[in-house]
């Protein structure tokens, strides 16, 4: 984070509280609801993507383990996240009003509780039809289609897809110091990074769905 951005200034910047951030659930969540639609992609086509990927089973172990360990930290790792975002003018333009340009308080204040929650489900690693199909509707609420509209914000109208991948670095990179504030094993840290490395990764390849040319994804 730049020196210049003060906590207080990121505070007022994307006007977070507590009490926005444990909303139960968060506005917007649609996860398992009939609101989602169905993922073109297959659980079939999922398999091929993680073996692609080299995403095991163990993977999915150490995904898990790491759940216990992160579930009292998302806060302070939002914090982190965000705190990257607010000082990354090409990012934090994404929640700009379109109008003023300036971050807009109540669209990041609403993103935050919903990324809140995909840090567990990520943990959580249950890759079935529910978590496939949320995947998709991310990915629609990063593209033309759904931007701003589940949280009726005024902003620009995509994010531009270079950015998504991009930032599995920055996120991954960051979570690694949160693995090994509970007593893991070094090896433990090290494996439960990797996972995440490849389920965000993983995860930031399905969010481009909408912005391929169907029969090109």
């Amino acid at each position: 984070m730049k020196k210049s951005l003060t906590t207080f200034a990121l505070v007022a910047l994307l006007g977070l509280s507590a009490a926005a951030q444990n909303v139960n659930p968060p506005a917007g969540y649609t996860y398992g609801t009939k609101q989602v639609a169905t993922s073109p992609f297959t659980l079939q086509e999922l398999k091929l993507l993680e073996q692609s990927l080299l995403f095991t089973d163990e993977d999915t172990k150490y995904l898990k383990m790491s759940h216990d360990i992160l579930k009292d930290q998302t806060d302070a790792i939002l914090d982190v996240w965000y705190g990257f975002v607010a000082s990354t003018p090409q990012l934090v333009y994404f929640f700009g009003n379109k109008t003023t340009g300036k971050p807009d308080g109540d669209y990041l204040t609403k993103v935050r509780a919903r990324f809140g929650r995909w840090i567990l489900q990520t943990a959580e690693a249950n890759y079935d039809q529910n978590w496939l199909n949320y995947q998709y509707e991310i990915g629609l609420r990063h593209y033309l289609t759904k931007k701003n509209k589940t949280d009726h914000a005024n902003s620009v109208p995509i994010v531009n897809y270079r950015y998504i991948p991009a930032l599995t670095i920055p996120i991954t990179s960051t979570l690694k110091p949160f693995l090994a504030k509970k007593g893991a094993s070094p090896d433990d840290v090290e494996k439960m990074y990797q996972a995440w490395l490849k389920s965000v990764l993983m995860q930031s390849i399905l969010w481009g769905q909408p912005y391929i040319k169907k029969g090109e994804f």
